[in-house]
């Protein structure tokens, strides 16, 4: 067991001497090169890979997609725009991260329910706004809609 350690031990300080002296190497061509040391360790410098960087395989994040859904014309995505009229999209977007985040299902879609009837959620409470004229049944639907919508497009 002491030879173990003492191999890992010498393992890291090899790594350690590779790191110096690729340091040292990289010090010596920029004393010799100058900013030309670049084309020694970098290919295609000059080219337009910063501009096309990441376009091979984009995927949308988690944000642009909830953006996208929220904007959309989809039934369910114009009924919560309706009923959240007074929030923006990126408040409407915190809380069905909020929603989103709870672990049971059952959980996620009465969370959803409760932000879709306007109750303030704080770190797992919830205060009510006080309608009591808003149709339970109808908004639990919206919610259940609104969590599969969102669980098929995130994934």
């Amino acid at each position: 067991m002491v030879k173990e350690i003492e191999i890992k031990k010498t393992d890291k300080f090899t790594q350690y001497l590779e790191h110096l002296e690729a340091g040292k190497k990289l010090q010596e061509d920029w004393i010799n090169h100058g900013i030309d040391c670049v084309d020694l360790y970098f290919e295609d410098i000059d080219g337009d890979w910063l501009e096309t960087w990441g376009d091979d395989d984009y995927e949308p994040g988690y944000i642009e997609k909830l953006t996208t859904f929220l904007e959309s014309d989809d039934v369910v995505a114009v009924k919560v725009r309706e009923r959240l009229q007074h929030k923006s999209i990126d408040e409407i977007i915190a809380g069905l991260e909020y929603c989103l985040s709870q672990l049971k299902e059952e959980d996620r879609i009465f969370a959803a329910k409760d932000f879709l009837v306007g109750d303030v959620v704080v770190s797992g409470s919830c205060r009510a706004s006080g309608n009591d004229d808003i149709d339970e049944v109808e908004l639990l639907e919206l919610a259940e809609d609104l969590m599969e919508k969102l669980t098929g497009i995130l994934g």
